[in-house]
């Protein structure tokens, strides 16, 4: 999967989504403070995109939700929000040319080829840092991270969890994968 799906929501979906994200905002005011509904609403409904992009974040188990707003571009930055990585993303090695190195007992995919296909990016250990300082959250899973090209051309690739009451950063070869380890995405809307 490394192509963006060319796939919309009927309109029972964005209702429903709308729905969920509009809840799930009131419910974790300290992602979001001084923001108001009302302005990342009118944001969302005029890109479809962009409400694509969140289904698929919301259908795979990673509840996504504003976690900030970024001043010189006018974005809303939504992260999914989910305590473990998504259960709809796990499974997965790193990025297309590990799932391509891998010859015996592939994974059905890669981090990044599902990353891309749903129009959103995986989290920068910057992004997953300010991620866990909202609220502690894997657990009990891990998480792939964008990585460095240096790490990446030497074979590995970063992911990181929360254990022993902080955020932890690792490395690991980019063509393994485990039941536990997913990938948590970050999407831009404005």
């Amino acid at each position: 999967m490394s192509a963006k799906k060319d796939v919309s929501i009927d309109t029972a979906e964005k209702v429903q989504l709308l729905e969920t994200l509009t809840t799930r905002f009131r419910d974790h005011p300290h992602r979001h403070p001084r923001l108001k509904w009302t302005k990342i609403e009118s944001a969302l409904t005029a890109n479809p995109a962009k409400l694509t992009s969140l289904w698929e974040m919301e259908r795979t188990g990673g509840q996504p939700d504003v976690v900030g707003f970024e001043r010189s571009s006018g974005l809303f930055l939504f992260m999914d929000c989910s305590l473990e990585s998504p259960v709809g993303r796990r499974s997965l090695c790193y990025d297309e040319t590990a799932l391509r190195s891998r010859k015996e007992h592939p994974p059905q995919g890669s981090a990044v080829g599902m990353a891309q296909a749903m129009g959103i990016a995986l989290l920068t250990e910057e992004q997953y840092r300010h991620l866990q300082s909202l609220g502690a959250v894997d657990r009990k899973t891990s998480s792939w991270l964008q990585t460095p090209t240096d790490v990446r051309d030497l074979g590995g690739a970063l992911f990181g969890d929360f254990r022993y009451g902080r955020t932890f950063t690792y490395h690991n070869g980019a063509d393994s994968y485990y039941g536990v380890r997913g990938f948590r995405g970050v999407l831009t809307v404005g």
